[in-house]
């Protein structure tokens, strides 16, 4: 299973911000791990350069320039980085339903990572998605079942 991190999760974890924290920093520890009833799939985490940009950007007015470099440092070697071309950017311009460029960039990034859901704090800004979009404590009950 792929899952893609929106920049608000990522910035939730970073920051420590409650009552979401706990939840947040539980999906980004099951990289890597198997899931299932019998541990036949693993799950690969995924972001773009522009959801760690903007997660450095909030942790650093937090914690400072230099701790907020670390805590991206050590996150980094666990997620799959998705691209943002200029494919996906040509289509999150044209698509119609896109009002948020930065949420049609991230989506046609996670996409083309080949990514089955969305793990983000703004399910509505994905409206447009054809996978599924859920925030951490739905995906983490959503495992439990499988």
């Amino acid at each position: 299973m792929k899952l893609f991190i929106d920049a608000n999760v990522l910035v939730c974890v970073l920051n420590k911000e409650l009552p979401r924290f706990p939840d947040a920093a539980r999906v980004l520890s099951l990289a890597h791990q198997k899931i299932g009833k019998k541990q036949s799939q693993q799950i690969f985490l995924f972001t773009t350069p522009l959801c760690l940009a903007i997660a450095f950007y909030f942790a650093s007015k937090k914690h400072g320039e230099a701790v907020a470099k670390k805590k991206i440092d050590l996150l980094v070697p666990h997620m799959g980085i998705a691209v943002i071309d200029e494919n996906s950017v040509r289509k999150a311009m044209n698509d119609k339903r896109v009002v948020d460029v930065e949420d049609g960039f991230q989506y046609y990034a996670a996409l083309k990572a080949g990514c089955d859901r969305i793990i983000t704090y703004n399910v509505p800004d994905f409206y447009f998605s054809e996978i599924p979009v859920m925030q951490p404590e739905e995906l983490l009950y959503v495992l439990k079942e499988l």
